[in-house]
């Protein structure tokens, strides 16, 4: 017997990624897929890498009632938009991993101070669980509503935490820089992302404080332990998908830090210490749930770290059936490869 599944948000990047994942997943089925201005057709029309059953599948309002017999649902739509259709999902008796930025935070305010919107269901944030899946495995095991993380904060706390939670960094000087594939931004028409405005360019976007900040520093301190001041400047690159981000720390002991990460992920199937002065690259993750780490130390108390993800995989749609399996009782790493697409 499979799970029924529903991907509201389907015809986006993340949703066809979830769609792709969970049609080769032993124990999830696609029973409902939900869309806005794509509703009433047909999914292959909207997404042309999809095929057979699912490919011929009609899609749905993305408010339309979902099926009885669903019993999780992911929903990709966008910040804002979210919060209603998990709100109906919770109250219809299913489980939901939410990939939008709805549910991250802790508390209303935090959420209005980086998305400047009042949150309409802020009594569901003490239960939603961050499933940043390595450091909140077991609260995921017991949730009906997980926030999956955003793929900016995948990358920078998978190194992030493991360090602050030894207590050996300057957590008030952190410093990271990202770059990111077009992917990140979406799949609704933007000029700025335009083949001849993004080909050929690579530029700074976000600034004086880009909204996953709030974020990174809130959870940085519930998993690390510590409060931190994180300085963060994201890019974007003429590439499809795949993110590098790169920490600039300071503290003590630097030549130990390889050690505490190899310790801290010595039994994760999806991330991956590189050897002490490897530098991991995008290409080397591209398609896969797999997050690799570098570090270069640079002299008695700076280094720099080097965290690779595939944005659509490891920093949505992956971490997002990883969380589900564990929710579900299921081996963490099925219809998942820590295997890239290579070349």
């Amino acid at each position: 017997m499979t799970i029924p599944v529903a991907i509201l948000g389907a015809t986006g990047y993340t949703g066809a990624e979830l769609i792709r994942l969970l049609d080769n997943h032993p124990d999830f089925e696609v029973a409902h897929l939900g869309a806005h201005s794509q509703a009433g057709k047909l999914t292959a029309d909207v997404l042309p890498g999809c095929a057979g059953a699912t490919g011929s599948m009609t899609l749905a309002a993305a408010d339309a009632v979902l099926p009885d017999e669903v019993e999780l649902v992911f929903t990709a739509l966008p910040h804002g938009a979210a919060a209603n259709s998990v709100k109906q999902a919770l109250d219809g008796g299913k489980k939901v991993v939410d990939l939008s930025a709805d549910f991250r935070h802790q508390s209303a305010t935090t959420y209005k101070a980086a998305y400047g919107i009042n949150h309409p269901y802020a009594d569901l944030f003490p239960e939603a669980v961050y499933g940043l899946t390595e450091f909140a495995r077991h609260k995921v095991a017991g949730a009906r509503l997980v926030a999956n993380p955003g793929c900016y904060p995948t990358s920078t706390l998978l190194p992030l935490v493991p360090l602050l939670k030894a207590g050996l960094l300057e957590a008030g000087n952190i410093i990271v820089d990202s770059k990111s594939g077009t992917s990140g931004a979406g799949r609704s028409a933007k000029t700025d992302l335009l083949y001849c405005e993004i080909n050929e360019s690579v530029k700074a976007y976000g600034l004086p404080r880009h909204r996953h900040v709030w974020e990174m520093e809130e959870w940085a301190e519930a998993f690390g332990g510590e409060s931190t001041q994180i300085r963060f400047v994201p890019h974007i690159l003429p590439m499809t998908r795949g993110m590098l981000t790169t920490l600039h720390l300071s503290g003590d002991s630097v030549n130990s830090w390889h050690d505490i990460l190899n310790t801290a992920f010595a039994s994760e199937p999806f991330v991956q210490v590189l050897p002490e002065g490897k530098l991991p690259s995008t290409a080397a993750v591209k398609g896969s749930n797999r997050c690799d780490i570098g570090i270069a130390v640079l002299g008695e108390q700076q280094a720099v770290i080097v965290s690779c993800i595939d944005n659509l995989i490891k920093g949505a749609a992956g971490q997002a059936v990883q969380n589900a399996n564990i929710m579900f009782g299921l081996d963490e790493t099925s219809g998942l490869s820590a295997h890239a697409i290579w070349p």
